[in-house]
């Protein structure tokens, strides 16, 4: 790749720093599309060795990680309670040709990648999916309750429970977060660890 091709890149890319979320941050700014695939990411790094995983690619699961908003450099961020299948046919859309003009042998790697999270059938992309899900909830407890909706109570118990469902150490996550969760909205202090 020339790096030409390669600083266009990086500069579209830039745009999740920017692109905010629909969530806040502890420090009272919204999150970035790039904090969400940072920590996703490092969440990543984290289960890697949990003995569960070792049959998967997790050098792969981080790659997704980082590249899955990607669409999002040029669409910006929808919600996902006010995200449509229109929204997400047109986002990847986007990111599929944005791909296609990169050269090879990245633009092969990366629509593969794209093919492989948008079909959920293997391992790496159903623990990519989970943890994508899992940080929202997370980032969203982080959060100071005067910035929720009220549609997010039911909303953070409820979601990315089915995309865990296939791993007994994530489903165990979900759980303690939801935990958190509850503590939170019932106004008791959570501190991990001390349940």
């Amino acid at each position: 790749m020339d790096q030409i091709k390669f600083l266009s890149i990086l500069s579209r890319a830039s745009k999740l720093k920017t692109n905010t979320r629909h969530c806040w941050t502890d420090e009272n700014r919204k999150e970035s599309v790039a904090d969400h695939c940072f920590r996703m990411a490092l969440m990543a790094m984290l289960i890697s060795g949990e003995s569960e995983f070792a049959s998967a690619d997790m050098d792969k699961v981080i790659r997704m990680c980082l590249i899955h908003d990607l669409g999002e450099a040029f669409t910006g961020d929808i919600p996902t309670f006010e995200k449509t299948d229109s929204d997400a046919r047109k986002e990847d859309a986007i990111f599929q040709e944005w791909v296609d003009s990169f050269p090879s042998p990245q633009r092969e790697e990366w629509s593969e990648l794209l093919a492989e999270m948008n079909a959920q059938e293997t391992k790496e992309a159903k623990i990519y999916k989970a943890l994508d899900k899992l940080e929202a909830i997370i980032s969203h407890n982080e959060s100071d309750l005067s910035t929720w909706l009220p549609n997010e109570y039911d909303l953070q118990l409820t979601y990315g429970r089915e995309e865990v469902s296939f791993s007994d150490y994530l489903s165990e996550l979900h759980d303690e977060i939801d935990i958190w969760t509850r503590k939170k909205t019932g106004g008791e202090e959570y501190t991990r660890g001390n349940n």
